[in-house]
């Protein structure tokens, strides 16, 4: 017997009768939970049906009638799509061309709210920064009527940790860049793979500053790039006219299980329903959406929970979290106990971490116990819970994170290949038989797990 299942032996034992009786319940579901097919079932119809999502389109819209249709027909209660409006944004022409004696095309896609070269384009010589804390330092106008080129050396973790770090280049260096005098930015993609697919994503704009064309070049043309540099100055020609194309629509789809105790608050599982335009968005996040789905109908089907499980597939949450914080807006006053959010692939789920309170260290106790034949050990970070959840945890609720294995995300995360082929059945079904347990016990734990009342 190994040391775990030792550790999660002994924990069952030290259970209340009535609290193991309800572990040899969750045992069961989370066993049959590992042949679940609707997840992939879910997912596959997603991405081929509807295909890409791009936020506050006719295809988000053609989503979210999908998603109702779906969830009603799967016995979900209280299904209903909650709308709010946003600004639009769309992907126009992108092309990048090398000048002079080594002419070439590189390979690159527009950031999410890149301002555009306009028809013409534009030329200019590239300024090349060998880090987002290089381009911070570079004096105020020193790149009036230059290109930036911020470039890093992203890494491969379990955690994906490094994307929070190398992540701000995409995030905030385009504005950064603008304000310095930069006619537009152009970074290496915040990504893992080395194939010619760039990785697009949002990024942001400081009050008054001017959008600027910015676009993500493919890891390998990034590095063609810098090997040009060391031969010497580089100019090149832009192509990219996205546009803004004012205020639109967007929206949340929401389906419950109704607990049989309104009193003990609502348990909140969350994905995200839209997807970039490059690709059917199938790990980010179709899959999402069909763990979290899969494994509230497994409760739903057991029979009534105590707490409501409500699920959340947020709207418009890769250009801005605009979802999730209209959910909250909209919700912020209602008693939500527990939050969790599956938004990072479909592989499987390797550790655990947990915020409740002192009360609810024997269900964290449980869970441990019960997920541990999974191979999912016991983190001890905070949980934040997601971006479409974070207001949530952050205004008192207790988060969990189910946190999957990061080591192939980032080589298909906002790119062409983000496709359903990506999604390992097996590891997808992991997913849901943990999400199943999760939830069969915070649902229905007798103690308190979030704030008190």
């Amino acid at each position: 017997m190994t040391k775990r299942i030792l550790l999660a032996a002994v924990a069952a034992l030290a259970l209340p009768c009535s609290a193991l009786a309800q572990t040899h319940d969750v045992a069961a579901l989370r066993d049959a939970a590992l042949q679940d097919d609707l997840a992939w079932e879910i997912t596959e119809g997603l991405t081929t049906e509807i295909g890409a999502r791009l936020a506050a389109t006719e295809d988000e819209a053609r989503a979210r009638k999908w998603a109702i249709a779906k969830l009603t027909a799967l016995g979900f209660q209280n299904v209903r799509s909650e709308p709010f409006r946003m600004p639009v944004w769309v992907r126009g022409e992108e092309k990048a061309e090398v000048l002079g004696q080594h002419a070439q095309k590189l390979s690159l896609a527009a950031l999410g709210n890149s301002g555009s070269t306009g028809a013409k384009g534009i030329e200019a010589e590239v300024v090349y920064f060998a880090s987002f804390a290089d381009l911070q330092a570079a004096p105020a106008g020193t790149l009036k009527g230059k290109i930036a080129f911020i470039d890093h050396r992203m890494t491969v973790t379990q955690d994906g940790s490094s994307y929070g770090v190398f992540g701000a280049a995409r995030r905030t260096g385009p504005s950064i860049a603008a304000s310095k005098g930069a006619v537009a930015t152009l970074i290496r993609s915040i990504g893992t793979d080395y194939h010619r697919n760039p990785h697009t994503g949002g990024t942001n704009w400081a009050q008054g500053v001017k959008p600027i064309p910015a676009a993500a070049l493919a890891l390998p043309d990034a590095e063609q790039l810098e090997r040009l540099l060391k031969r010497g100055p580089v100019r090149l020609k832009l192509d990219i006219t996205p546009q803004f194309k004012g205020q639109g629509e967007s929206g949340n789809v929401i389906a419950e299980v109704p607990g049989s105790d309104p009193a003990a608050g609502i348990v909140l599982v969350a994905c995200h329903l839209d997807s970039w335009d490059l690709a059917t968005g199938a790990i980010d996040d179709a899959s999402g959406c069909g763990i979290v789905a899969a494994a509230a109908k497994r409760i739903m089907d057991a029979g009534q929970p105590r707490r409501t499980i409500r699920v959340l597939w947020a709207g418009a949450e890769e250009p801005g979290v605009w979802g999730g914080k209209a959910y909250f807006e909209a919700h912020k006053n209602e008693r939500h106990v527990l939050a969790s959010e599956s938004d990072f692939g479909a592989d499987r789920i390797w550790k655990f971490d947990a915020t409740l309170p002192e009360s609810g260290k024997p269900v964290v106790d449980r869970l441990a116990a019960a997920l541990a034949p999974l191979g999912v050990g016991r983190g001890r970070d905070p949980a934040t819970g997601g971006a479409d959840v974070a207001a949530v945890i952050s205004a008192g609720a207790s988060g969990i994170d189910l946190a999957q294995s990061g080591l192939r995300y980032f080589d298909y995360h906002h790119t062409p290949d983000d496709t359903l082929d990506k999604v390992d059945p097996a590891q997808l079904r992991q997913n849901v038989a943990v999400w199943t347990t999760m939830l069969a016990i915070t649902a229905n734990a007798p103690e308190q797990i979030g704030p008190a009342r």
